[in-house]
C-alpha cells in the first residue's frame, strides 16, 4: 500500500470531501491563471506587430501640444517621427545607459521645433569613458532635421536608483525632471531617439534604441494548466478511492 493510499484510508468521510473540495478549487484556479497567461500572450504578440510595423513605418511629424494629452504607450511608443528645427545652445544632459556595447550614457538635447515646441533628443550613446563633450560632434546651431523613434517619458529613475537632479546623476530619460533642471519651460512628455542618419557618428551613436518585450507567456500558462491538471487528478483519485472503501469506524 503507498503511502498516499495509507492516507486516505486514514481520513474520515467528512476530511477527504474538504481535501477533494480544495483541490478542486486549486483545479479551478490554476486553469483560470493558465487561460489568463494564454490571453497576455495573445496581447503581448499583438503590441510586438504593432511595434514592429511603427518601427519600419515612414516618419510622420512629431505630434504638436495639442496632441500631447492623448499619447499613450499603446498607440505612440516607437513611432517614427520626424523634427524640423535647432538644437538650443543649452546643456546636454547625460543618463546612465547599459548596452550591448557596454556602460555608458544617453545624451539628451533640447530641441526647438519650427512647430514652436520644445523636445528632448536623445541623440544618442557614449561609452562611460568618453562622456567629455569634447568626444562627440557638436549639434551647431543651425537649421536641422531629426528622425527618431518616439519614447515616452521615464520618470523617478531606474531600477533601485532615484534620479539626483542636483548632483546631475540621471538613471532614467525623466523628461520634465530634466526640463526643469535646465529651465526649458514647457516640453513635450515625450523623448524621440535619433536614427543613425540624424547622429552619424562618431559619437553619440545614433539608432541604439533597444527593442524587446519579454514573451514567457506561453511558458506560464504551461505550467499553470500542468497544475491544474495534477489538482484534477488528484481530486479525481481520491473520489474513486472513497467509493471504494467501507466507512471509517
Amino acid at each position: 500500500m503507498t503511502p498516499l493510499e495509507t492516507e486516505v484510508r486514514r481520513r474520515p468521510p467528512l476530511a477527504r470531501l474538504a481535501f477533494v473540495v480544495a483541490l478542486g478549487l486549486c483545479t479551478l484556479i490554476f486553469a483560470g491563471l493558465g487561460i489568463w497567461q494564454v490571453e497576455r500572450r495573445s496581447w503581448k504578440l499583438d503590441l510586438i506587430a504593432r511595434v514592429e510595423a511603427r518601427i519600419h513605418a515612414p516618419p510622420v511629424a512629431a505630434p504638436e501640444p495639442n496632441a500631447w494629452s492623448g499619447i499613450g504607450a499603446a498607440t505612440d511608443e516607437y513611432r517614427r517621427v520626424v523634427l524640423q528645427g535647432r538644437y538650443l545652445d543649452i546643456a546636454e544632459t547625460l543618463t546612465m545607459a547599459v548596452t550591448e556595447r557596454g556602460p555608458g550614457f544617453w545624451v539628451l538635447a533640447p530641441f526647438r521645433s519650427d512647430a514652436g515646441f520644445t523636445v528632448l533628443v536623445n541623440r544618442g550613446f557614449v561609452p562611460e569613458a568618453q562622456r567629455g563633450v569634447e568626444e562627440r560632434h557638436a549639434t551647431g546651431s543651425g537649421q536641422t532635421q531629426v528622425v527618431g523613434l518616439l519614447r515616452l517619458s521615464e520618470p523617478g529613475g531606474g531600477f533601485l536608483r532615484r534620479n539626483d537632479p542636483a548632483a546631475g546623476r540621471w538613471y532614467s530619460r525623466d523628461v520634465a525632471a530634466i526640463a526643469s533642471v535646465r529651465g526649458l519651460g514647457e516640453v513635450a512628455p515625450y523623448f524621440v531617439d535619433a536614427d543613425a542618419a540624424s547622429e552619424p557618428g562618431p559619437l553619440p551613436l545614433g539608432e541604439m534604441t533597444q527593442v524587446g518585450f519579454r514573451n514567457t507567456h506561453l511558458i506560464y500558462a504551461l505550467t499553470w494548466f500542468c497544475l491544474a491538471l495534477m489538482s484534477a487528478g488528484a481530486a479525481i483519485f481520491l473520489i474513486r478511492r472513497g467509493a471504494d472503501e467501507p466507512p471509517v469506524d
